[in-house]
């Protein structure tokens, strides 16, 4: 039997999850994921991310991939994993790919957006999904400082929680923008080729601060001179959603399975 690597693409409400990977003892989107393939395939299968989200932290296009033998139908295998999975979670799509593609290493960047509800009545119902902060926000000043940020492969170790000893902290923000949406709520939208652990939130709870009038947009790019950790506070990581990561149309493209009747 020919050993065949797929790709998925998961949405999930990370609120009752302790993050993306599997830890003993948790409630994890790894460990919920496994258990609905063997399920579904009677096959275990070690899932594998594009990358880590935190405890809390939401996704709409986070990527999985599993090694199979089997050679279901991929529309059938959709509904089949979805209905073995938590209502918190779903694949979205899924494509075969080549056995040599990484989904973690072969992204091209990953895009991750965060919701600040900054004044007016704080939402109950929204409340595992944004950052209610009571004052008003100051979006000139943020996006002042977010633009004066390096748009290249820099050290961003200031902006992340600890890491590995020898772990590069370089990586290349491509784009970061903020946008008021209505007259209380405020997205930060970040877009690069990687992030740190806990560095959009670090980056956002930082760039909070500015909004308040805390910190000059000056004091925030400072930041990326300081020693690691030195930014932040770290914003909460209910307001924090993975919008997509992305890949060149050659490695995966998420409509290459509309004439395929196979995995």
């Amino acid at each position: 039997m020919t050993l065949r690597r797929v790709a998925l693409q998961l949405e999930y409400d990370g609120t009752l999850f302790s993050g993306s990977q599997l830890q003993k003892g948790q409630r994890t989107i790894q460990g919920e994921l496994e258990k609905a393939w063997w399920k579904f395939t009677n096959e275990y299968s070690r899932a594998n991310f594009a990358g880590r989200t935190d405890s809390g932290v939401h996704a709409l296009g986070q990527v999985a991939t599993f090694e199979t033998e089997k050679q279901y139908d991929i529309h059938s295998s959709v509904s089949a994993l979805n209905h073995f999975l938590p209502e918190d979670m779903a694949v979205v799509s899924m494509i075969d790919i080549p056995l040599d593609i990484d989904v973690r290493r072969h992204a091209k960047s990953r895009v991750y957006q965060y919701k600040i509800k900054d004044g007016g009545v704080r939402s109950p119902i929204n409340r595992d999904y944004i950052w209610f902060r009571q004052q008003a926000l100051n979006i000139s000043s943020m996006t002042d400082a977010v633009m004066a940020l390096p748009f290249c492969e820099y050290d961003w170790s200031a902006f992340a929680g600890p890491v590995p000893e020898g772990y590069s902290t370089i990586r290349e923000l491509f784009d970061c923008d903020v946008e008021r949406v209505d007259p209380n709520q405020v997205l930060v939208t970040v877009e690069a080729s990687g992030f740190l652990p806990h560095q959009v939130r670090r980056m956002v709870g930082a760039l909070e601060k500015v909004g308040c009038g805390a910190i000059s947009p000056q004091d925030y790019v400072d930041f990326l001179d300081k020693g690691p950790g030195s930014a932040g506070p770290t914003a909460p990581a209910h307001g924090l959603t993975l919008l997509d990561v992305k890949y060149e149309s050659s490695i995966i493209n998420w409509n290459s399975n509309k004439n395929r009747d196979v995995l």
